[in-house]
């Protein structure tokens, strides 16, 4: 019997083997990193992020000291793309590939940063959401809304919104499960006339607040809120069924004073769209 080896067969994939390995060995080229701020004007760049170019940059300082820059496999990450990578996640609606593809960085290394970013950030709180400390700050902010429609001694109107998240899972899944029967978080807001936000819980709404109000904190002065609330001393409401003209120029008057919170969440989900899409990630990186 007569065998026929095929010399230049086994050669040649003898070849393409080698070659193969030698592209696995290749060393990868990476590209340099878009230079954010010098790459496009302030409208392309506020478009992107949300914030202006003077604000990135004090924010940076702010919280420079709090972060340090991992190593991914494109070499270190500096503290101003990981600012600006949360800032794109806040702002393109929630796609963790997206924003690691835009930056340059893996998947992974995005969800890392946008968790520590976002815990920082999230320690500026009380420097920039806080309640009223004294009474002239009562006063003007009175001023304000009573220049609205009228309604005398209000220094916030308090509302809530619902974020949608995915399912937790476990045992206490379902105490996420709103009334349009997806999991959120119930985030409530205390809005001043200017849609400021003078406070905001994600927890465990309105305690701390409520408490400070029935402790006499802030004496003669109000919140308003919708019909939802349960009428206090301190939190007016609307009447429900009115019956004299003084009572609907009441509701008239209140409707259109509370409307500042309801403004300052379209102003406030415009800006940060991840708010209005819903955040995909597990419940501790929402927390």
């Amino acid at each position: 019997m007569y065998y026929y080896h095929d010399h230049t067969s086994d050669s040649s994939s003898s070849s393409s083997e080698d070659e193969q390995a030698i592209v696995l060995r290749r060393q990868k080229i990476y590209r340099p990193r878009t230079q954010y701020l010098t790459e496009y004007d302030d409208v392309e760049f506020f478009d992107r992020f949300r914030l202006t170019k003077p604000t990135v940059l004090a924010l940076l300082q702010q919280i420079v000291a709090e972060l340090d820059s991992p190593t991914n496999r494109g070499g270190k990450i500096t503290l101003l793309d990981q600012l600006l990578l949360a800032l794109r996640f806040y702002a393109s609606g929630n796609m963790l590939i997206g924003v690691a593809d835009f930056i340059g960085v893996s998947r992974s290394s995005a969800s890392k940063i946008v968790q520590k970013v976002s815990r920082v950030m999230a320690s500026l709180r009380p420097q920039y959401i806080k309640f009223y400390e004294t009474e002239a700050e009562m006063d003007i902010a009175a001023q304000e809304f009573h220049a609205i429609a009228s309604f005398p001694r209000t220094i916030g109107a308090i509302d809530g919104t619902l974020i949608r998240i995915n399912s937790p899972g476990g045992v206490d899944a379902e105490i996420y499960r709103c009334r349009k029967s997806y999991f959120s978080l119930n985030v409530q807001t205390v809005s001043d006339a200017n849609l400021k936000i003078k406070d905001i819980v994600a927890r465990w709404p309105v305690l701390s607040l409520k408490r400070q109000f029935e402790n006499g904190r802030y004496g003669r002065f109000l919140l308003i809120g919708h019909s939802g609330y349960t009428l206090e001393p301190y939190l007016m409401t609307k009447v429900h069924a009115t019956r004299t003209p003084a009572e609907n120029l009441y509701n008239e008057s209140i409707i259109r004073t509370r409307n500042v919170v309801e403004r300052q969440y379209g102003v406030w989900k415009r800006r940060f769209p991840i708010l209005s899409t819903g955040m995909k990630v597990k419940l501790r990186t929402v927390m």
